[in-house]
């Protein structure tokens, strides 16, 4: 089943007096590129939730946030009254000012509030790893959604030029039935002594040149082999772009062999509905 790199999960969960937001993103990437944003009281879980991301999600340009809102009565300052009153004191020295101007200007400097470095418990920390979970499984499930177009698309483009190559093979002999007057056209209207054992060589080589069995056979072969990696368990992107290669070469000497301007412009529909499936196997994981 082949799955996309692009996809998107968002959950929250409601603790004692916050609420937890967590969302992911990604798009295409040859490797895996993680970009992760958490409050500081977390940090020492970035690893494990990198981990965590890589195993599910493997590849792809993503982005993962984790948001906090305080939702209750927890504050994360306080103000440090001995420095506020300090303040004050030598404001009144300075310019006379009601007691309610002065705390205003005094609130403003450095220092009158303090950070209350909070840590994160056990059980919160347990709700948040249980959400990390959901929200990946919500992720890969909108990967398999949107890998589950590709592979229709996939499907359709291969069939396209399976029908094609159908018609390149029933072109074939129409084809071989024009080139064999030509030659032997050209064989006629040599007057020079003819070298029978070269003659025989040159028209070996043409021939051969013409001949596109094993093209055929290849590509047919190549066409079978992407359908059924689409149907493996595992997405397999990176191997069906491989596959793609294969495809392209056999196509690519269909048309230099072809000489044949009706069997050329199977060729290019060929070649476009091969690029259509290499744009799009950009997308797959």
């Amino acid at each position: 089943m082949i799955k996309s790199m692009t996809g998107y999960g968002k959950l929250s969960i409601q603790l004692a007096h916050k609420k937890i937001n967590m969302e992911i993103k990604s798009l295409n990437s040859k490797g895996f590129d993680l970009n992760l944003r958490m409050p500081s009281i977390y940090r020492e879980q970035e690893l494990p939730f990198r981990k965590k991301i890589a195993a599910v999600l493997e590849r792809g340009k993503i982005d993962f946030g984790l948001f906090v809102e305080q939702t209750g009565a927890a504050a994360a300052a306080a103000v440090n009254p001995e420095v506020v009153g300090a303040y004050m004191d030598q404001l009144r020295e300075i310019v006379p000012a009601a007691e309610s101007e002065l705390m205003a200007l005094a609130l403003k400097l450095p220092d009158t509030l303090s950070t209350l470095r909070e840590e994160a418990d056990p059980e919160e920390m347990t709700a948040i790893e249980a959400l990390l979970v959901q929200v990946l499984e919500t992720m890969d499930q909108s990967r398999r959604e949107e890998g589950a177009l590709l592979a229709t698309e996939f499907e359709q483009r291969i069939g396209n030029i399976s029908t094609l190559l159908e018609q390149v093979k029933a072109m074939d002999t129409e084809r071989m039935a024009a080139i064999k007057p030509r030659l032997e056209k050209a064989l006629a209207e040599i007057t020079a002594p003819i070298d029978q054992n070269r003659l025989e060589q040159e028209l070996i080589y043409y021939i051969e040149k013409y001949d596109i069995t094993e093209e055929k056979v290849r590509l047919a072969g190549h066409l079978d082999y992407f359908t059924q990696t689409l149907s493996l368990q595992e997405s397999q992107g990176k191997k069906l772009g491989f596959i793609a290669q294969e495809i392209g070469r056999e196509i690519n000497t269909l048309g230099s062999k072809a000489n044949h301007a009706p069997m050329q412009q199977l060729v290019v529909q060929m070649k476009d509905e091969l690029e259509k499936i290499k744009e799009q196997l950009l997308n797959a994981l």
